[in-house]
């Protein structure tokens, strides 16, 4: 089964496909119709046209090539319009509707049909349960959810076992003026699961990270040879630390397990695990866009005392170096702050000088600096020392993150020539930590992967 048919479709059906606003076949169909490609509206009981589109009776009847259907429908006729997408050679399907394996033994013996269909036509199924997908760089808003068109391409894609997570950070990363290069929901995954969906995007040419939203799976050691065998750098958020397997196996069908085993697992096969969505986004983003550090040591630059600390607490809680400059550096960061602040590591430089380039420079040029981060408060008055940070990540090839934050819109579109230029940029110091510690244990774990190898 491969899953061009799904993420990369000619034809689109929207089986169920409804002239009443708030229905699912109509919200659906809202955001099928940005598509690049023919869409179908298909419902025997209507005609006429929805969207400029016009109404099809049947999936058989479309004269065009459809790969891709998305089944507005409810459960207990799922099986038998599977059937019939099948037989009319459709690759992939979106089966939104709950009452599946989360819902009971009827809705067992139910998604057990759906699997056997999926298998003996081999159709890519997403769901059942599910909201849906986005890969806007193709237009393609599987999804039922209001206003998905606003959310730009970018370069993660989101692989979550729930919707409602997948569209969260989908709408965050629009927000913070990222985007996403795809957003997938599994829900029950009845044939496409975590480790279909890391390979194919993989394989995506717009995305440099995957970030996993994870409530359980039966198969935990697949999941993890996966995202080993993959080269594109993969970040987790695993749920279920306290007591909530019930709610979990009601939610997508999945029990969530032993969340220390598989924090445990992660680590062994090199994937940083962290503990919540905006981290998980902000560690995918900095894994993709970011060069591999030559080590661990992070030069911390603060226009405020007070993020510096915070900054530099977290990381050394989490065992990241924040170590002493050599001689050299310290005497010229002694120039340029002429003992008015704090010139060890982190760096205080009160309000931005103009030295505050020179020092951001003279931090990343220590011999003992592998990371920059640095923290300043956007003032519209004094802007960002541009040219300092691409400097550093054009010329030294080193990880650069600014966390920031200021009145709107004047941040956003300060930043956005920043991240252009190689820089990753957060809000608030405990992102910026964070986005920090994400990348030193990727690496530290891969290079124990690639020392354990036999040749190593």
């Amino acid at each position: 089964m491969g899953l061009d048919d799904l993420f990369d479709p000619a034809g689109i059906a929207v089986i169920g496909a409804s002239e009443t606003p708030g229905k699912l076949g109509h919200d659906a169909m809202a955001n099928a119709v940005a598509f690049d490609g023919s869409v179908y509206p298909v419902n025997p009981s209507s005609e006429g046209t929805l969207f400029g589109e016009r109404f099809v009776g049947s999936v058989g009847e479309i004269d065009g090539p459809v790969d891709l259907a998305l089944l507005c429908i409810p459960a207990p006729v799922v099986p038998e319009v599977l059937e019939e997408c099948g037989k009319a050679g459709v690759g992939a399907a979106v089966v939104y509707s709950g009452g599946f394996a989360e819902a009971g033994d009827d809705g067992r013996q139910r998604q057990s049909r759906v699997e056997a269909l999926a298998n003996r036509f081999d159709i890519g199924v997403l769901g059942p349960n599910t909201s849906g997908f986005l890969v806007p760089g193709r237009n393609l808003l599987c999804s039922f959810v209001g206003e998905v068109d606003r959310v730009d391409s970018g370069t993660v894609a989101v692989i979550a076992q729930s919707g409602g997570v997948a569209h969260a950070l989908a709408f965050q990363a629009q927000s913070e003026g990222y985007g996403i290069a795809a957003m997938v929901g599994l829900g029950n995954r009845v044939s496409v699961g975590f480790e279909e969906a890391i390979r194919y995007f993989d394989g995506h040419p717009p995305t440099d990270a995957i970030a996993l939203h994870i409530e359980g799976t039966a198969d935990a050691r697949g999941l993890l040879e996966t995202c080993r065998a993959v080269e594109t750098p993969v970040v987790a958020y695993i749920v279920g630390r306290t007591g909530v397997d019930g709610f979990a196996a009601s939610h997508t069908g999945a029990l969530t397990g032993d969340w220390d085993l598989y924090r445990a697992g992660f680590k062994q096969y090199g994937v940083p695990t962290v503990p919540g969505t905006t981290t998980l986004l902000d560690s995918a983003r900095t894994l993709g866009s970011q060069p591999r550090p030559a080590g661990p040591n992070v030069g911390v630059v603060t226009v405020q005392a007070g993020p510096g600390i915070i900054i530099a607490d977290r990381l050394c809680a989490a065992g990241v170096p924040v170590p002493e400059f050599d001689e050299a550096t310290a005497d010229r960061l002694s120039e340029y702050l002429d003992g008015l602040t704090y010139a060890a590591n982190p760096v205080d430089t009160g309000r931005p000088s103009p030295a505050f380039g020179d020092v951001i420079e003279t931090v990343a040029r220590d011999s003992g600096i592998d990371i920059l981060l640095v923290y300043q408060l956007y003032e519209p008055s004094v802007g960002y020392p541009a040219s300092a940070l691409d400097s550093v990540a054009e010329q030294l090839d080193m990880p650069v993150v600014l966390a920031t934050d200021g009145p709107e819109p004047g941040v956003s579109d300060a930043i956005a020539p920043l991240e252009a230029a190689g820089v990753t940029t957060v809000r608030t110091p405990e992102r910026g930590a964070d986005a920090v510690i994400a990348l030193v244990e990727y690496v530290r774990q891969q290079r124990r992967l690639q020392e354990a190898l036999p040749d190593g």
